[in-house]
């Protein structure tokens, strides 16, 4: 079972060239705005989506924004990336999330909550970090996409969304994950990273975002920030009072300010 996951990650096509050349901009400390303006346009459906996005309330920007060079500076590199990255895997991936019990949209807008959260929590936090965490919050669910795959081929959907069912929590989620196929979605998610050639810190990340203390000293606060925000929005819920009651616990456990969090969460819920 576990070799089939494996030889699933192996078989995914590599990312293509607006995804790379994308990635050496957002790598390059030299780099400008304006050369990513240019990579950008000349994919219209990237594009449209970054367009689309930027005038998402989730965002809260003030007024419309009506092209991509207005977009990219309000969002920085790091956003637009993981715009990239997400739309990377829309293309390459066939997304069937039916045995989580979420339609294929669900999961979409939970990926992108996720990273709206992150934007607007981590923006008054710490933006030098947000080059690898908004990338990892909009993709740190990519996983159940293979999940959802193996648990098909294996017959198995009814039993493992019986077991979702009953379930409260992401790191419960992981558990039976690993139950039923081998690996955690955090585990896959690394896994796809590192297929794709991703920079250590971002695989990382996620890697330990179940178990931030026991990641490497430069990967913690990385790890923290990501299970902050999956313990408030995921398949169970977003922003429920247990959700967040959970969240401003961890914050508090970790010394990071909750009155920060819960003004980011006010202005996604704008």
């Amino acid at each position: 079972m576990e070799s089939s996951i494996i030889k699933k990650i192996k078989s995914l096509p590599p990312l293509d060239d607006t995804i790379l050349k994308i990635q050496q901009v957002c790598n390059d400390k030299n780099s400008s705005l304006n050369e990513l303006v240019k990579i950008v346009e000349t994919d219209p459906m990237l594009t449209a989506n970054i367009l689309k996005s930027s005038n998402s309330p989730l965002y809260g920007f003030s007024r419309e924004i009506k092209n991509i060079s207005h977009a990219i500076s309000l969002f920085g590199m790091a956003t637009i990336r993981g715009f990239a990255l997400s739309s990377a895997i829309k293309q390459n991936l066939k997304i069937d999330l039916s045995p989580y019990g979420i339609s294929n949209q669900q999961f979409l807008t939970i990926s992108t909550q996720q990273s709206a959260l992150m934007f607007n929590w981590y923006s008054k936090i710490n933006k030098s970090l947000l080059d690898i965490l908004i990338p990892a919050s909009f993709l740190m669910e990519v996983g159940k996409i293979i999940i959802s795959h193996e648990i098909t081929e294996l017959g198995k959907k009814e039993e493992f969304f019986l077991q979702v069912k009953s379930l409260k929590t992401p790191l419960e989620l992981s558990n039976i994950e690993k139950e039923f196929v081998g690996f955690s979605n955090e585990e896959i998610t690394a896994k796809i990273f590192e297929t794709w050639n991703l920079e250590l810190e971002l695989v990382e990340s996620i890697r330990y975002c179940n178990d931030p203390q026991n990641a490497p000293e430069h990967i913690k606060a990385y790890s923290t920030a990501l299970l902050a925000i999956k313990t408030c929005i995921n398949i169970f819920g977003a922003f429920t009072n247990d959700s967040i009651a959970a969240t401003l616990s961890l914050l508090a456990q970790n010394e990071l300010d909750q009155e920060i969090f819960l003004a980011a969460i006010e202005k996604v819920n704008q």
